[in-house]
């Protein structure tokens, strides 16, 4: 016997065009009615591209006429009307519904392609650092399976609620924050879903009293999944920041993660390579993972280099203790590499 829920799972089959993620993870199935054999679905696009919208019906069509026990499928489409002569198009389709939320000056994301390369460390640090060079500043821990920013930050309490009935970031090293890590006990595993993970994204941008923000930093996990597609089709992101280390073996991740934010028209703010060297109390300096992987991939990509982040004892101690080594030590080299890109990051702003 069909059910909705049938329908809805064979619709999962259905890629938007030019992406890798379905329609129903898209929020675009809206209505759904399946009786007798019947199937009846109906659409809602953001787009007025008809091409778009004749090939996403022609394969739902097609999908639900593979459902056994299906003798009748109708897909509705609608569509917003096409732009008259002269005016702007809007998004590219699924990002049309982005909306800037008030008092968010800039909205960078933190992003790598794999995980272990040290991205929640610079997220952190970066926050800092740009408080340190005195711009207000949030950090969004988009992570929602391993949050990390509430033990790297120092805090851990569930945030408030205010009159308007938006959470209230708590605050730490003059670094509003949000994670899902306050709204959890201490080792509760996230069993979540992909639409689950959008919803929470969403609310995270839009549902929370954020303030004037100079800059809201958002700690993406690592990938080119869920998260990452939820957070650019809810909020126009003004760039984004990868971090790598300089072996291939994440250079070459890193490269996905490249094209993603070209896919999703974000620009690319630059490139940092972590773990670039460690030197020994004696004045060695060894490349445990090879040198200069970040800079020639930054130029081979055409894009900035922002600098190397060295294997510094201060930095992995500042993350463990919940005090970032640009809030504890300042004035130590561990400290002043971070502080130099955020002055980078920061020139065009001024």
């Amino acid at each position: 016997m069909l059910t909705q829920e049938a329908v809805v799972d064979a619709l999962r089959a259905v890629k938007y065009p030019g992406y890798s993620r379905d329609i129903v993870s898209f929020g675009l199935v809206r209505e759904v009615v399946a009786r007798e054999g019947a199937i009846e679905v109906a659409l809602q696009l953001t787009t007025p591209d008809s091409r778009i919208a004749q090939q996403i019906k022609t394969e739902s069509e097609q999908t639900l006429r593979n459902l056994p026990g299906a003798h009748q499928v109708t897909v509705h489409v609608r569509q917003p009307a096409a732009p008259a002569a002269g005016q702007p198009a809007g998004g590219s389709d699924p990002w049309a519904n982005q909306a800037r939320v008030p008092g968010l000056k800039r909205v960078i994301a933190v992003a790598s392609g794999k995980g272990g390369v040290g991205k929640s460390t610079a997220a952190v640090n970066l926050a800092c650092a740009f408080r340190h060079l005195g711009l207000t500043v949030g950090l969004l821990d988009c992570d929602i399976y391993g949050p990390s920013v509430p033990l790297m930050m120092g805090i851990k309490e569930r945030p408030t609620v205010s009159p308007e009935d938006k959470l209230v970031p708590p605050t730490n090293h003059g670094v509003k924050l949000m994670s899902m890590g306050f709204l959890l006990d201490t080792d509760q595993p996230v069993i979540w879903r992909g639409p689950m993970i959008m919803k929470t994204i969403q609310q995270f941008v839009m549902q929370v009293d954020w303030g004037e923000l100079d800059c809201l930093l958002v700690d993406l996990p690592p990938g080119t999944g869920d998260a990452q597609l939820s957070l650019c089709q809810t909020v126009p992101l003004d760039g984004g920041v990868i971090v790598t280390t300089p072996q291939e073996a994440s250079l070459g991740v890193v490269r996905k993660g490249i094209a993603m934010f070209q896919k999703v028209n974000v620009p690319i703010l630059g490139l940092i390579e972590n773990m670039s060297y460690f030197t020994t109390p004696d004045g060695q300096r060894i490349e445990i993972f090879g040198h200069g992987g970040g800079a020639t991939e930054a130029q081979r990509q055409n894009l900035p280099f922002l600098g190397e982040i060295p294997l510094y004892p201060e930095i992995r101690m500042g993350g463990d203790t919940g005090i970032p080594v640009v809030v504890s030590h300042p004035e130590q080299p561990a400290a002043k590499a971070f502080i130099a890109i955020a002055e980078k990051l920061r020139a065009p702003w001024s």
